[in-house]
């Protein structure tokens, strides 16, 4: 199989309790940074796909 690269975005609203903003937003970015591979064995080989690495490239907290 070919290799892809796709760049993949998302947006999430996330209501967090903490002393400050300033620390709302650290523990959103570290707690909820990375994602993890969701797909398991049995699809990737229905489908005839595998996910080799999943690298964070942004992960920045905004108020909104």
């Amino acid at each position: 199989m070919k290799s892809f690269k796709i760049a993949l975005t998302r947006t999430y609203l996330v209501t967090i309790k903490a002393e400050n903003e300033d620390r709302a937003k650290q523990f959103v970015e570290y707690y909820l940074g990375n994602c993890p591979d969701l797909s398991t064995e049995k699809e990737q080989k229905e489908k005839n796909f595998s996910i080799e690495d999943i690298e964070m490239v942004h992960n920045e907290a905004q108020q909104v």
